[in-house]
């Protein structure tokens, strides 16, 4: 389950790549404008007041978030990404933090490329951090033979869940496209008692929070800010660095 208000307790780091990914979209008068994994909505709202021509479709497969959407005014939906085809007078999509979610996601930037019209922009953005300590401590962690039993039907996202740019570069540019493929390494000052665990938890424990039980989730929590702590030790002023690398690319169909 996806808490919004966990996710937006970090809404400033979080919303500089999409402002990054969709400032590369060159698209003056697009009919259509898609959001796919829409989240609470705060972001969606953006691509209205850019394009306020365009029909906004948004959508997201968490209820939770979807009715967040809604509270916003956004008219949002809950699909599947890959339950999901655009309409034919679909110009723009955005996919921003997804896909990394989604194993074999590269078949569907094959796909929806091949049934976008010519000069469509396709816009996608995901964490390139998988081996990070902020990752690589949760998976030594819940392999522990304390958490073994109860954590052996959750799937954590290995550093392979996502590709480098070239990696999608040649999707795209195979799949039709004219391509702009690029990595960020955003450095981030995070503030606050064990923040890196608090980012954390609003994204990558969210499997891990859904299979324990109150009491057990505490505990490893617990268990998994020791280790945090000691690979993103705080600054003398409270604060702490936390590298963020994310990969993008932006694709206009040309046929």
């Amino acid at each position: 389950m996806w808490d919004p208000a966990k996710y937006l307790a970090f809404g400033d780091h979080r919303a500089r790549p999409f402002h990054d990914l969709v400032g590369r979209i060159a698209a003056e008068a697009p009919r259509r404008v898609v959001d796919l994994g829409c989240g609470p909505g705060n972001l969606t709202v953006t691509l209205g007041q850019r394009w306020p021509g365009a029909a906004l479709e948004a959508s997201d497969s968490s209820p939770e978030m979807v009715a967040a959407a809604r509270e916003r005014g956004i008219d949002a939906e809950v699909v599947d990404v890959n339950d999901w085809k655009p309409q034919g007078d679909t110009d723009v999509i955005v996919t921003n933090a997804v896909l990394q979610w989604v194993p074999g996601h590269a078949s569907l930037l094959s796909r929806w490329a091949r049934e976008l019209p010519d000069g469509a922009w396709l816009a996608m953005q995901v964490p390139g951090n998988f081996s990070s300590p902020s990752h690589t401590t949760i998976r030594e962690v819940a392999g522990r033979p304390r958490w073994q039993r109860e954590l052996e039907e959750v799937a954590l996202r290995e550093p392979l869940a996502v590709l480098d740019p070239a990696g999608y570069a040649d999707v795209l540019v195979e799949a039709g496209c004219e391509v702009d493929a690029w990595e960020t390494t955003y450095l981030q000052r995070l503030s606050g008692p064990d923040p890196v665990l608090e980012w954390v938890t609003g994204t990558a424990l969210r499997p891990i929070k859904a299979a324990l039980d109150e009491d057990h989730w505490s505990e490893f929590r617990a268990e998994l800010a020791v280790e945090l702590r000691k690979a993103y030790p705080a600054r003398s002023d409270g604060t702490t660095w936390f590298p963020f690398r994310r990969v993008f690319a932006v694709a206009q169909v040309r046929r």
